[in-house]
């Protein structure tokens, strides 16, 4: 399922992308692209009335990087590239179906549940948090 998006979103995922996890290169901002993307798809839990791109980021206490130097500021060229990939269905394991992430910290281990939600996998420093199949069909 794809996503309608406006220019100010593909820079607004840029960011947040960028914001959440530059350090973790591409493939890290990919898949942080992947939960925010799923938040805007899925109707269920607690995203039934996140729509749109801008909801899911904006979506109180979710996202730290929204309060982070990186995400000011215009995207470049390359993260809207990245961001255009995953608004156009690209998806990477673990965050494939993933709702939620965190960073445990450095050399720090994920938890196999956060908040109730079946740990995924990890990429780098982030630990990637799926739903119950059949809880979230749009997911699916």
């Amino acid at each position: 399922m794809l996503l309608n998006y406006t220019s100010k979103e593909l820079d607004l995922l840029a960011r947040i992308m960028r914001a959440e996890a530059l350090n973790e290169g591409s493939l890290g901002m990919l898949m942080v692209g992947n939960v925010v993307v799923n938040r805007a798809l899925a109707t269920c839990l607690t995203f039934s009335d996140i729509r749109t791109i801008t909801d899911a980021i904006y979506q109180p206490n979710q996202f730290v990087g929204t309060k982070s130097s990186l995400f000011q500021g215009s995207a470049t060229t390359t993260e809207k590239n990245l961001a255009k990939r995953v608004l156009n269905g690209e998806y990477y394991h673990p965050a494939t179906h993933a709702l939620w992430f965190y960073a445990p910290g450095t050399n720090k281990s994920c938890k196999s549940t956060w908040y109730g939600e079946k740990l995924a996998g990890s990429y780098k420093n982030h630990c990637f948090y799926v739903p119950e199949p059949g809880t979230c069909k749009e997911l699916y």
